[in-house]
């Protein structure tokens, strides 16, 4: 593996490792010059997001994966893109999703 620093790591619901690199959270997602600083109080949240989502489904990119929580972070809901093209999977971006919308193929 890289010699990244890992600042979190946790399970998906069916086991899969995902970590979470500290120079993706402070220089991609929290970046005040296009990324998503509003997250920065919600780190729990991104964690939460990826071991108990409410909703999943594929990215337009190979290996990837979004997932949803609904009630959590800045926005009605949180969005956590994982890759998992190499080992382990990662984070590779995470924002609070829809103001109010609902993902498409989501049902309660």
């Amino acid at each position: 593996m890289s010699g990244r620093r890992i600042l979190a790591e946790m399970r998906t619901p069916d086991g899969v490792r995902v970590v979470l690199f500290e120079d993706t959270w402070l220089m991609h997602i929290l970046n005040p010059d296009g990324g998503h600083a509003e997250l920065e109080p919600h780190l729990k949240a991104v964690l939460d997001t990826l071991e108990s989502p409410d909703h999943r489904e594929a990215e337009r990119w190979p290996a990837r994966e979004r997932f949803f929580k609904r009630d959590a972070g800045p926005t009605g809901w949180l969005m956590v893109v994982v890759d998992s093209a190499k080992e382990p999977a990662r984070v590779v971006t995470a924002f609070g999703y829809g103001h109010g919308r609902s993902p498409d193929g989501w049902a309660p």
